[in-house]
């Protein structure tokens, strides 16, 4: 059996732990060509001595000076490279197969991108990539043979209910609608009124799944979810009209796909990444994830519930951003990054996060854009924008 080499962006977080757990189960199918992570030096330094990497990344100078001393004192001669254009080499290199881009944010967009134009098999969990640049992304996948390979628990539900040849040609498949999941996070069922006072630690504290910190705020406004709406659109080309989000509080069934025949094929299991990260590692295979069986005997129920756009207000404005097109989605991506980063800060309540979304896309007009720079020219007019709104 051939070896395959990964590059795993953003090693350090969620994503990146639960990947070196599933490769650590098949030691002779997998190696690691490369990890990076932004400032978590100690975490990093301890997965180059287990796993001896090629290359390490690191975002400042000084985490690369850090990682250089604790990797030397440890006897660990792998490389210690730092900066943007050090991700974006590592996730192009000829000495990876596949790339796990688990880089939360606009972050991760240019090294996805990067992969993707020097044709690798992308594991794709930074879903701001295809938020920010979709037609761009798409047609670098598509122009340089890459493969591209979902791992949001959701998005890799989909492409598992979905032919072995679908080609993003919904009618062609007789795909009806897309039925994305969505557990409904920490207030679903909170007073409405009261959400003015949530505290940052109550917005982290997902019912279901351990995420970081960022992603589970976006979970607690369901903009996670409307940006899953708008990942979907892409992988999947479906309209806006063809995907509808289903509150699943269980979280046991992960997606969806309803057929013109009245069928509807479903992918269920324990929430768990490693699951969405083993299928896509090993595709079109199986592999053992170290994930426990489901039990649904114990589980008993399964409960569904249409989404509360009154409760959910990001969601909303992800759909409005999809069905207005252009810069509109990269726009409304940064101004949540803004907003969500000063609530954590404390500089912000929590009802004031869509507020401010709302706000910079009413002011930021929607264009058409032909390249990646434009592009994040206009991610950077939003950014200022909802940080002149905050202060």
């Amino acid at each position: 059996m051939t070896i395959e080499r990964i590059t795993i962006l953003g090693a350090t977080g969620s994503i990146g732990v639960s990947t070196l757990d599933v490769l650590a189960r098949h030691p002779m199918r997998y190696a690691v060509h490369a990890l990076t992570a932004h400032a978590n030096v100690a975490l990093l330094a301890a997965q180059c001595k287990r796993w001896q990497p090629q290359v390490a990344v690191v975002g400042t100078a000084a985490a690369a000076l850090e990682l250089t001393a604790l990797l030397r004192a440890a006897g660990v001669r792998t490389e210690v490279a730092y900066g943007p254009a050090a991700l974006c080499a590592v996730a192009g290199a000829a000495g990876c197969d596949m790339v796990m881009a688990a880089i939360v944010g606009a972050a991760g967009l240019e090294p996805t991108l990067a992969a993707a134009r020097a044709g690798k098999k992308i594991l794709l969990a930074n879903k701001e990539a295809l938020v920010m640049s979709g037609r761009l992304f798409m047609d670098a996948v598509r122009n340089h043979g890459a493969t591209l390979l979902p791992i949001d628990s959701e998005h890799n539900a989909i492409f598992q209910c979905l032919p072995h040849d679908f080609d993003r040609d919904c009618q062609r498949a007789g795909i009806a609608k897309i039925l994305l999941t969505a557990s409904g996070g920490p207030f679903l069922t909170r007073d409405v009124a009261t959400l003015d006072s949530v505290t940052p630690a109550e917005a982290v504290a997902h019912p279901k799944w351990v995420m970081g910190r960022k992603i589970s705020v976006d979970s607690a406004t369901m903009m996670n979810k409307g940006l899953e709406v708008i990942e979907a659109h892409w992988l999947f080309g479906a309209p806006a009209a063809k995907i509808e989000v289903v509150i699943h509080p269980q979280s046991v069934v992960h997606s969806m796909v309803s057929y013109v025949d009245g069928s509807v094929l479903a992918q269920l299991g324990n929430p768990d990444m490693r699951t969405p990260i083993a299928q896509a590692l090993a595709y079109p295979q199986r592999i053992d994830a170290g994930v426990a069986p489901l039990d649904l005997a114990t589980i008993g129920s399964l409960a569904f519930e249409r989404a509360d756009l009154v409760r959910f207000p990001c969601l909303k404005l992800a759909y409005d951003a999809l069905t207005e097109g252009n810069t509109a989605p990269a726009v409304l991506n940064a101004a949540n990054e803004v907003a969500v980063a000063a609530f954590l800060d404390g500089r912000i309540g929590f009802r004031m996060i869509d507020r401010i979304i709302a706000e910079v896309m009413h002011r930021t007009p929607a264009i058409a854009v032909a390249d990646i720079g434009a592009l994040l020219e206009q991610d950077q007019v939003a950014r200022r924008l909802a940080g002149s709104l905050i202060h």
